[in-house]
């Protein structure tokens, strides 16, 4: 039974999620059909690499809708409002600062979000878990690493 937890997810978050969604229902679902027809044309469907190969990305895409559209039932939208107070939280970009003085930028953002080349940590990671709450000025400490906030600004 899939789990109802709720998901959350910056605007921009559930954009790309919803364009993900759009692109693989309508497009790639398109593609695999021509590619599906192509392959049942060749022939003998038991001896069919292309067939077998069609069937399992036409399989693999239709799971991946499904995940996405239960992202989306499950999707709760964080957003910033001007007056909050600048605290780290979902949806924030944060400037850290290591004890050796180097300067790191990270964007706090939730699980299905993540994407360490992007600087875009889990709120559920050890660092995000670390800076949930927290304000300009407060030092974290993760994995013998001390950092302390140095900016908080939303997307």
């Amino acid at each position: 039974m899939a789990s109802k937890k709720p998901v959350y997810l910056t605007p921009q978050g559930l954009k790309k999620i919803k364009d993900e969604l759009r692109y693989l229902s309508e497009d790639k679902r398109q593609e695999l059909s021509e590619y599906m027809g192509s392959a049942i044309a060749d022939g003998d469907l038991r001896e069919s690499a292309a067939y077998d190969e069609a069937r399992l990305l036409q399989s693999q895409n239709e799971t991946r809708i499904a995940d996405l559209e239960e992202i989306i039932n499950r999707a709760v939208v964080v957003e910033h409002h001007e007056g909050d107070l600048p605290l780290a939280r979902l949806g924030a970009s944060l400037q850290l600062e290591n004890k050796d003085g180097e300067h790191y930028m990270f964007y706090l953002v939730g699980t299905h979000e993540a994407d360490i080349l992007e600087n875009r940590i889990s709120d559920e990671s050890p660092l995000g878990k670390e800076l949930m709450g927290k304000q300009i000025g407060d030092t974290v400490q993760v994995m013998n690493q001390e950092y302390t906030i140095t900016d908080v600004q939303f997307e």
